[in-house]
């Protein structure tokens, strides 16, 4: 076990992955995601994918398709199912960094090095327990890139590597259109004949042609066939979404130039691994350390021109980035023990504030958790052992001026987390007002009768009701329902304008629905109130 790192990196992988994969609650991202594929099972809109039984053209349809096909293998209702293809796409591109590692230095500690760095960076580690599609995207661009780097590499297997990149180049595209394209391969295209002076496109002409047209047979069917099916959906949704990127969640082009932190656990050394008049005569492999730097300084550069930012879309950037943190590692694994204090002082920080976190938290966890220990004690204090274990041994092998361990014993920390801090996520903090959407369902089940929502829908609430529920505003102005009796959702802001368009009608309030499951933060898109509305007799 000790050197066979690949076995070794899929264990950690199923550890950080898996384990308590339904320990968190399902997000508005998520509920999106998965009342789409529950359409596509109960309402068979496999090809023209809705959300709430309207047309949802936003996202490509992969990888709804691979949640649709997990539901019905485990359950709709498993939140397992529902997470396990963005599991096995995070597991995917952790395999696949250390792979191109390997194909790009021949070194296998490093690799592996690089492989758990990817795995406990926050946002690939986040995106891979949750069932959102931007994994999906880089995880095949991930796989498009290693046969594209074997292909411009190698001159044996060039068709079989150049169809094998164009198909997983098309199903990053039918993942999330051309983000990753744009974010991971062309920053990797922009670094590799920089770094590799041997790179020769012209005698590539052909496999990069059949690479190509097999990108586009992947890509084009699904987007040609419901552009032509459904013009003017397609159209509209367009517009709008490219609306979005000029002017929606605007930041100025230094937003991004923190991106470091969001590897969360290595921001420290992933900083330190940038800093390339210092590294580069430390590292093991210079053209590829350069290479992997400029790959990820080139990402950042391109995400910046794009005037919409958000935190998450620097996921693609955090892949390279894992690759040319690992340098770093690697150097400090060969010569911490001989460096002098300024080189050491930096590792003393980081991996020392690490260790006492863990020394700390069983009294701060404690203290702060001390209403909460009838519900929480079991998963607290196995967390609290582990985490002051493992920071007693930081400190311990710091103290030694023994590295190694102590960058393995960072993952357990993360590993820890997920084992038994994770189940604590849904015990604390409840909200003593909570009301479930299923309330709705006493009523109809008395009296079957329509549910209609006033104005708009919040994913959440039609996740969880397990069905569309139609909305009275087309736009324009209200619809109102034929029935003699129907149920009706509006939010607080709605209220006043139902008793207008209803003042003619009987109007009695049944319930307050609120998904708020904790106290501390109210939104109040997920509260409603619940009204039964009865047509005036004659």
């Amino acid at each position: 076990m000790k050197n066979n790192y690949l076995l070794l990196l899929i264990l950690v992988c199923i550890a950080i992955f898996f384990v308590n994969l339904d320990a968190i609650v399902v997000n508005i991202m998520e509920a999106r995601n998965f009342a789409t594929a529950r359409e596509m099972i109960t309402l068979d809109n496999w090809i023209f994918t809705t959300l709430n039984n309207e047309p949802r053209y936003e996202k490509p349809p992969l990888p709804t398709w691979l949640t649709a096909i997990s539901m019905m293998l485990f359950g709709m209702k498993s939140l397992f199912a529902l997470r396990l293809p963005a599991a096995i796409m995070g597991s995917l591109v952790v395999i696949f960094i250390y792979k191109l590692g390997v194909k790009i230095t021949s070194e296998k500690k490093y690799s592996f090095i690089a492989g758990l760095i990817a795995s406990t960076s926050f946002y690939i580690l986040y995106s891979g327990r949750d069932g959102q599609w931007d994994i999906h995207t880089h995880a095949w661009m991930v796989l498009a890139i290693y046969f594209m780097y074997r292909l411009f590499t190698r001159s044996a297997g060039q068709y079989v590597n150049a169809i094998l990149a164009g198909i997983f180049i098309g199903c990053s595209f039918l993942s999330k259109g051309p983000v990753s394209m744009y974010a991971l391969m062309l920053p990797f295209l922009i670094a590799f004949p920089i770094a590799f002076r041997f790179f020769e496109p012209r005698r590539l002409l052909k496999p990069i042609g059949l690479m190509l047209l097999m990108a586009l047979i992947v890509a084009a069917p699904w987007s040609l066939y419901v552009y032509y099916f459904d013009t003017s959906a397609v159209s509209r949704i367009t517009d709008k979404e490219t609306g979005r990127w000029l002017d929606y969640n605007v930041r100025p082009f230094y937003y991004y130039w923190s991106f470091v932190i969001q590897s969360g656990l290595w921001t420290i050394p992933a900083f330190v691994a940038l800093l390339y008049p210092y590294l580069k005569d430390r590292v093991f492999d210079k053209p590829a350390y350069k290479f992997t730097l400029i790959w990820t300084l080139a990402s950042v550069i391109l995400l910046s021109i794009i005037p919409e930012k958000k935190s998450r879309y620097l996921l693609p950037v955090l892949i390279p980035m894992a690759l040319n943190t690992a340098f770093y590692i690697e150097y400090l694994f060969r010569s911490f023990a001989g460096l002098k204090w300024k080189e050491k002082w930096v590792v003393y920080f980081n991996f020392g504030l690490i260790a006492l976190i863990g020394v700390v938290f069983p009294i701060a966890a404690f203290w702060y958790f001390q209403n909460d220990l009838s519900q929480i004690w079991p998963w607290l204090g196995m967390t609290s052992i582990c985490l002051l274990v493992i920071g007693c041994l930081m400190l311990y092998f710091l103290y030694r001026e023994r590295f190694k361990p102590v960058f393995y014993l960072s993952i357990g920390f993360i590993i820890s987390i997920i084992f038994f801090g994770l189940p604590m996520a849904n015990k604390v903090e409840i909200n003593p007002d909570y009301q479930s959407i299923a309330a709705v369902d006493s009523y109809i089940e008395r009296k079957p009768m329509p549910v209609y929502e006033f104005r708009g829908f919040t994913p959440e609430i039609i996740w969880e009701f397990g069905q569309p529920i139609e909305t009275l505003w087309n736009g324009q102005k209200y619809r109102v329902p034929g029935e003699q009796e129907f149920l009706v959702l509006a939010t607080r802001d709605e209220s006043e304008e139902l008793k207008e368009v209803f003042k003619d009608f009987e109007i009695s309030k049944l319930e307050e629905i609120d998904m708020n499951r904790t106290d501390n933060t109210h939104r109040e898109r997920l509260f409603r109130f619940l009204y039964l509305i009865k047509k005036p007799t004659k």
